[in-house]
């Protein structure tokens, strides 16, 4: 009996023992569904509350940041308000430059699906990348994006490499993505625990690849769509995910509701705190201090009416502190977003269809699906991009062109060759190129240009009849965008009327030392060529002048 009594006693207390277990273990699972559960009926408030409160570590130091930035916006020749700014002018190192690379590459280059938006599209029920997402790596109160961030290694990353290739490709300025708007710094930030320096590759990646930059002899930009950060995420406010667990809101971020406008951002009614454009404020800053990037480009959210007050801040801040080095930066921006005189226009993915008398430029993909590495992508050919070029530098432009690396830091096979391409007809033709500017006209010919954002591969193809126009010194460049099969070439802009005050001393073919012959006559010049051609995409005429006495 008393052997039996004992056995019911262990029973007894295992029994109990397990029972507690299980209440601890449904404890446990209780909060853990908690943590992850929907949060959009929240107000915007409370959101933002609990996005400030994790990044409070760094209030000290954002403080003092931002204590600069409105020192230095008002020490120097311009100050935070339109009336100032609009008395920029672009300087001559980017007119003359034409031609640079833009470097989406980040965390998101590791699911490598869909696009460089996957960290968004991934927490949107019924989208591509969250379909993608559940039957690859599992439920999203699981498998975040944060569990991205010690796949992304970064193990095979030569910034030398990059940075020859760059300026083999005959790039003049490198534009690295510093943050996208998933919030993850490629630099090493004094502002937050979430960078690469400290996670992943722990590596300041972006850092020593400025160095590589520089000592290529290239310019160093540096693009930060950190203020996109404050909505981009908020899809998973509405499900089930990490998104919600407030011991990752320094990383997702206050991830409000978008009430995204189709029409303009003036229609914008996202919740922007001011505590979270202070952060914007202080984490550009704080890349400008660090790296002194010769050109900062932004995306297109900086044109939120609420931005813009901390945007001229930054504006005064960036003009003053190169200023102080004496050196004149540039800032890209997009549609409405800036003062037209302020800043660089940027039209994404697209071209304009005339002379723009203020400088622009194009930011295009040599990918056509995406700015960030993908798997089963496809691309621009090298005429493509070379006749683009030619096209925006006619037209008073640069044209930025983007790469997009793997998560291991190499670059695919296609897109080295497409840039190796471009710099081979640059060294060529780069003389109709780099340092030139517009002519009275920007050129000739039956194809025109779709004008607009996203377009790119709406273009159609040009032909021997489309030529582009530049000028520099005493010298006239016609690049002809295809060769004739007849053994001539006929330029009708080139007229008698045109050239008044002028005459034609000379016409050469950029790359052959043999001069072309020339026929001025009532309906433009005429030039006897080759029955083929010398090189490859576009072909580039100089056409020398003297001045009639």
């Amino acid at each position: 009996m008393r052997k039996a009594g004992k056995q019911r006693a262990c029973s007894l207390r295992l029994w109990l023992f397990l029972i507690a277990g299980g209440s601890v273990a449904l404890t446990v699972a209780a909060q853990s569904t908690t943590q992850t559960s929907p949060t959009n009926a929240q107000d915007a408030q409370t959101i933002d509350q609990t996005w400030q409160r994790a990044s409070s570590k760094y209030d000290s130091e954002r403080s003092k940041i931002l204590g600069e930035v409105r020192r230095v916006a008002k020490d120097g020749p311009y100050r935070a308000d339109w009336q100032s700014l609009q008395k920029y002018e672009v300087p001559d190192w980017y007119k003359d430059a034409k031609f640079g690379i833009f470097i989406h590459w980040g965390v998101y280059s590791v699911p490598a699906f869909g696009s460089e938006w996957y960290p968004r599209n991934m927490y949107r029920q019924g989208s591509d990348e969250y379909n993608h997402h559940l039957s690859t790596y599992g439920p999203l109160a699981k498998f975040g994006y944060k569990d991205f961030i010690p796949m992304f290694r970064a193990e095979h990353f030569d910034p030398a490499a990059w940075a020859r290739l760059f300026k083999e490709a005959g790039a003049k300025y490198v534009v690295p993505v510093f943050e996208h708007h998933d919030g993850f710094a490629m630099y090493d930030s004094g502002l937050s625990d979430w960078t690469a320096a400290k996670m992943g590759p722990r590596r300041d990646v972006h850092g020593e690849l400025a160095g590589a930059i520089r000592a290529e002899g290239l310019h160093l930009g540096a693009s930060s769509h950190r203020v996109e950060h404050n909505f981009f995420l908020d899809g998973g406010r509405q499900i089930e995910s990490d998104v919600n667990d407030p011991q990752f809101a320094a990383f997702y971020g206050p991830a409000h509701t978008w009430m995204e406008s189709k029409q303009t951002l003036l229609t914008d009614w996202t919740y922007v705190s001011n505590a979270y454009l202070d952060d914007w404020l202080a984490r550009d800053a704080e890349i400008v201090r660090k790296y002194k990037p010769e050109l900062f480009y932004f995306d297109w959210w900086i044109g939120q009416p609420s931005v813009r007050q901390h945007l001229m801040d930054f504006a005064a801040f960036y003009y003053n502190d190169a200023a102080s080095r004496g050196s004149v930066g540039v800032i890209n921006y997009k549609l409405d977003a800036m003062e037209k005189h302020s800043a660089v226009l940027d039209v994404e993915r697209g071209q304009l269809n005339d002379i723009r008398p203020l400088y622009w430029q194009t930011d295009t993909s040599i990918s056509n699906k995406s700015w960030g590495y993908i798997e089963h992508d496809s691309f621009k050919s090298p005429q493509a991009i070379i006749h683009q070029l030619a096209d925006i530098v006619s037209k008073n432009g640069n044209l930025l062109v983007n790469i997009g690396p793997r998560s291991d830091g190499t670059i695919r096979d296609e897109v080295q060759t497409v840039l190796r391409e471009v710099g081979s007809w640059l060294k060529i033709n780069g003389e109709a190129i780099y340092g030139t500017r517009p002519w009275k006209i920007y050129g000739e010919g039956p194809t025109k240009i779709v004008e607009g954002a996203f377009h790119d591969t709406e273009a159609q193809p040009f032909t021997d009849r489309d030529f582009r126009f530049t000028a520099k010194n005493d010298a006239l460049y016609a690049c002809e965008l295809g060769w004739p099969s007849g053994g001539e070439a006929v330029i009708h802009s080139f007229t008698a009327a045109q050239l008044a005050g002028s005459k034609v001393s000379s016409v050469s073919l950029l790359g052959s030392t043999s001069p072309i012959a020339f026929d001025m006559q009532s309906d433009g010049m005429h030039l006897r060529l080759p029955a083929q051609p010398l090189g490859k995409y576009a072909h580039c005429f100089k056409i020398t002048l003297q001045p009639v006495h």
